[in-house]
C-alpha cells in the first residue's frame, strides 16, 4: 500500500488524519498555524483521496488501516523521534489506538469514532450516513451544479459542519462526490470500534469534541475516560463534525497544546 501524503513546516513531526471519505485536504484550514510550529504531515487513508483502493480480499478495513497507518508513522518519524498523530472521527480513533499500542509521542482525537453508549447508538450514526448518502447519489451528474446554490449546498453540509458557509465550493463538491463512491460507509463503519489494551499508558492523549456534532454527538465523550482515564477531555463550542474548518484558530491550538510533550 502507498498512502500519498504532503508534508509542510518545520519543528516536531505532527500527522494528521482525516475521518471517513475525507482525505487530506480537510486539514488546509488550520495548516498555516501549524507549520511555524510542527513538521506537518497530511495523509490519505486507504480507500480515500490519492491513496490506493482499500483491499478486495475480505481483510477488516478497520485492521487494515491501523496496519498502514503504523507502518507509515514509523516509516515518517525522525530518528529517534516519535511522530505526534492527530485525527478527526475515523482519524482520531486511529490516533487513539496507535497512542494505545505506544506507536506516537501524543494523540489528539477530535470527534473521534469509538465512543458510542451502545449498538443503537451506533446504528444511528450509521444510518445517518447512508441517509447522507442517498440523498448525495439523488443529485447523480447534477450535484456539482446543485452545489453551487447555497440553499443546496448549506444543508448538504450541515450534518458535518456547524458552519458550512466557511467550506468553499471545490471541497464540497469533492465531498459529495466521496460520499457518494466511497466503499467506507458499507466496509468500515459498522466495525466494532473496539479499542485494544494500552500497552503504553504514559503517551498523553487529548480528545476534543465538538458541542454541536451532528454525526457522534458530544454525549459520547463521557466514555472517554472509561478506555483512557488519563485523557484530557476538551468540550468544543460552537464546532461540529468536523471542526477545522468551523473554528480553525481554535482547533489548531488545541493540536498544537495536545502534540507539546511536557519539558
Amino acid at each position: 500500500m502507498t498512502l500519498k501524503y504532503d508534508v509542510a513546516g518545520r519543528g516536531p513531526t505532527l500527522v494528521l488524519v482525516h475521518g471517513v471519505v475525507h482525505r487530506r485536504q480537510a486539514w488546509d484550514a488550520v495548516l498555516d498555524r501549524l507549520t511555524p510550529h510542527r513538521r506537518v504531515i497530511t495523509v490519505d487513508l486507504p480507500g480515500h483521496g490519492e491513496s490506493d483502493p482499500l483491499p478486495e480480499d475480505g481483510e477488516d478495513a478497520i485492521e487494515y488501516m491501523v496496519s498502514e497507518l503504523i507502518a507509515f508513522v514509523r516509516e515518517v518519524e525522525e530518528p529517534g523521534r516519535q511522530v505526534h498523530i492527530a485525527g478527526n472521527s475515523l482519524g482520531g480513533y486511529l490516533s487513539l489506538v496507535l497512542a494505545a499500542h505506544g506507536e506516537v509521542a501524543s494523540a489528539t482525537a477530535l470527534s473521534p469514532a469509538g465512543f458510542f453508549l451502545n449498538r443503537a447508538d451506533q446504528a444511528r450514526t450509521i444510518n445517518t450516513f447512508k441517509a447522507i448518502r442517498q440523498v448525495a447519489r439523488a443529485f447523480g451528474d447534477r450535484a456539482p451544479a446543485a452545489m453551487r446554490y447555497r440553499a443546496v449546498r448549506y444543508p448538504s453540509l450541515l450534518p458535518f459542519f456547524a458552519h458550512p458557509s466557511r467550506v468553499a465550493y471545490e471541497s464540497a463538491v469533492h465531498d459529495v462526490h466521496s460520499l457518494t463512491t466511497n466503499p467506507m460507509i458499507d466496509a468500515g463503519i459498522e466495525a466494532d470500534f473496539a479499542f485494544p489494551p494500552a500497552t503504553e499508558p504514559r503517551v498523553p492523549v487529548t480528545v476534543a469534541w465538538g458541542t454541536r456534532d451532528l454525526v457522534l454527538p458530544y454525549y459520547q465523550s463521557r466514555r472517554v475516560r472509561s478506555v483512557f482515564p488519563n485523557a484530557t477531555v476538551i468540550p468544543v463550542p460552537g464546532v461540529g463534525h468536523v471542526p477545522m474548518t468551523d473554528n480553525p484558530a481554535l482547533i489548531a491550538s488545541i493540536l498544537l497544546a495536545g502534540s507539546e510533550l511536557p519539558a
